[in-house]
């Protein structure tokens, strides 16, 4: 059919339209990574107020979006070097600045003895998540296997202060507020060991195929969060930190499960 005007200036539009879209699309991941980053900055806000559970509350939604941001980036195919970095940045702030501050002001009750403590331990989380993001992202290996993190996730340890603070936050005064620097040093390090953790970006990839075992595990998690909060965030921070001792102790009950159910959560 011979160009025309009419026919140049539609196929104009159109392609107009799709790169509109397509720059839509990309810039998606980067909105849930911005809202990653608003919780984390919000939550230092209300910390510094004595507002602890409602920070902890935005970190656990700082977690909600980082998890979300990577699935819709590899759902859209936008996974690109900028977001990347981008969420790097986004998990510092709200994987490394807010737990460490959180921690601290709850830790803190005016200048003492026991604050030059606090101080070190708070920066030790922050500088382990910082070189936890950094060795992430100048280490990637596509042989590496995907089922696994070498050292213990940001958000992984950041889910173990914020289950802290529902758990026994009111009750860490006096000598006992030395618990907190447990609960800040212990993850801190576990971020920049070799250790590996299981990773589960293959449940919650909207491509992996395996529908049911995320289907599965956000009912569990809601019913849980529902009844019980506290037990269940402190049962899935704690479980999941103490996975590496764990997994080889329940190891021989896998033997026990039907195999369709170990291809699921394999």
């Amino acid at each position: 059919m011979p160009s025309t005007r009419r026919t140049t200036t539609v196929e104009f539009v159109r392609g107009s339209v799709r790169g509109t879209r397509r720059r839509a699309l990309a810039t998606l991941p980067s909105l849930f990574t911005l809202a990653n980053m608003f919780c984390g900055f919000f939550a230092i806000l209300v910390a510094i107020r004595g507002e602890y559970r409602l920070a902890a509350v935005l970190i656990g939604l700082s977690i909600v979006f980082d998890i979300t941001d990577g699935a819709v980036a590899r759902l859209v195919g936008a996974v690109t070097p900028f977001g990347l970095q981008f969420d790097s940045l986004a998990d510092l702030v709200s994987f490394g600045l807010a737990p460490s501050l959180l921690a601290f002001t709850l830790f803190s009750q005016g200048r003492d003895e026991w604050d030059p403590l606090g101080w070190v331990a708070c920066f030790v989380w922050l500088a382990c998540a910082a070189i936890r993001l950094a060795r992430f992202n100048t280490t990637v290996d596509p042989t590496a296997d995907k089922r696994y993190f070498t050292g213990l996730p940001s958000p992984g340890a950041a889910g173990v202060v914020l289950a802290s603070v529902f758990a026994f936050g009111d009750h860490l005064e006096g000598r006992d507020r030395l618990w907190v620097l447990l609960v800040v040093v212990v993850p801190a390090l576990l971020m920049v060991s070799n250790i590996r953790f299981r990773s589960f970006r293959s449940l919650v990839s909207p491509k992996s195929g395996k529908p049911y075992a995320i289907i599965a595990l956000a009912v569990v998690l809601v019913v849980g969060f529902a009844l019980a909060p506290t037990v269940t965030g402190v049962a899935l921070a704690y479980g999941y930190l103490l996975a590496p001792l764990l997994l080889p102790i329940v190891s021989p009950l896998a033997k026990l499960l039907p195999t369709r159910l170990k291809e699921v959560l394999s």
